[in-house]
């Protein structure tokens, strides 16, 4: 196993949060979250020249997301996941759960809508359309369909960590890089049409999406109580621990176990309770039409029931 693309990886003196959150930044994501939070930034400013309104709350959420991106891509915890299972765990719950969560309540598509430059001319196709285009291709219906992302976000786990595909990845910087980008585009691509905040080739009921939502998570909780179960290590490359970290293998991945376990519940909640306030709000709007409705047509249906009535006195007489 090669960790010498890792600088002091295999030296790395027992973990502590303190040792943990130190900065060590992986220069691919360093790029990459503040390119993201400067082109959110820019949509934002233009929208706000335009004399547009953006929602603080989904800037900051956004914001907020591509920290917790960078918190486990660009301190020490990077370092310590090539070789302690249970800080890997962490990386991997945070990347695949809680980032592409808080990423999509800050509507980064809808942004991008609002605030990307049409076609100048007529039957041209600007930065907008394309984008258009995109959403509605065949390509994004399938990989957004949820016959696609739930065996996709189920296969994530046991098709990598059960299979010598990990190990492999795991033995290079750039195999770890792309498994990171993996966790997240899958988390991303999971839950985007159970959010349903930005637009997408899928918009299914809220009733269906929490279907979605509890479909996927067992699976994440049978996981880590298979990694607590196993009597002896299951994945290579955390068999041998580095001596300085003074930890136990076994001892490590049952933690592990403990916090894909555990982390199964976080994104349930924080989901179900983003759903519960849509589904309020969607509901509030529905009634405000309705009365407006009424209103417009100066309650029309009130009076045709209330001479319905009278005509049946009538014949009743």
């Amino acid at each position: 196993m090669d960790h010498s693309g890792h600088g002091m990886t295999m030296d790395l003196p027992p973990f502590t949060l303190g040792r943990g959150l130190e900065w060590s930044a992986d220069p691919f994501f360093l790029i990459a979250c503040l390119a993201g939070i400067g082109l959110y930034g820019w949509g934002v400013v233009r929208l706000a020249r335009r004399g547009d309104k953006w929602s603080v709350g989904r800037t900051a959420s956004f914001v907020v997301g591509v920290l917790t991106v960078m918190l486990v891509m660009c301190t020490r915890l990077n370092d310590y996941g090539m070789v302690m299972f249970s800080v890997h765990m962490v990386q991997h719950m945070v990347i695949s759960m809680l980032s592409p969560i808080l990423i999509l309540l800050g509507a980064p598509i809808t942004l991008a809508l609002r605030a990307l430059p049409v076609a100048s001319r007529r039957g041209g196709k600007g930065p907008r359309e394309l984008l258009l285009m995109f959403l509605h291709s065949r390509f994004m219906r399938i990989v957004t369909h949820p016959a696609f992302t739930i065996p996709l976000f189920i296969a994530s786990l046991y098709g990598l960590y059960f299979s010598p595909i990990f190990d492999f990845l795991m033995g290079s910087k750039v195999g770890h890089t792309a498994m990171m980008c993996h966790f997240l585009a899958v988390g991303l691509v999971f839950f985007w049409p159970i959010m349903g905040v930005d637009p997408g080739p899928h918009r299914p009921g809220y009733l269906m999406r929490m279907l979605e939502l509890f479909a996927g998570m067992p699976f994440h909780a049978f996981f880590g109580i298979a990694l607590m179960m196993a009597s002896g290590p299951m994945v290579e490359t955390y068999e041998n621990p580095p001596a300085s970290l003074g930890i136990d293998a076994l001892a490590d991945q049952t933690a592990a176990g403990g916090i894909a376990w555990a982390f199964s519940e976080i994104p349930s909640v924080l989901v179900l309770i983003a759903l519960l306030f849509q589904w309020h709000a969607s509901e509030s709007r529905q009634a405000r039409r309705a009365d407006r409705a009424a209103d417009r047509d100066g309650d029309k249906e009130l009076e045709a029931y209330n001479a319905y009535l009278a005509s049946l006195d009538a014949r009743g007489r």
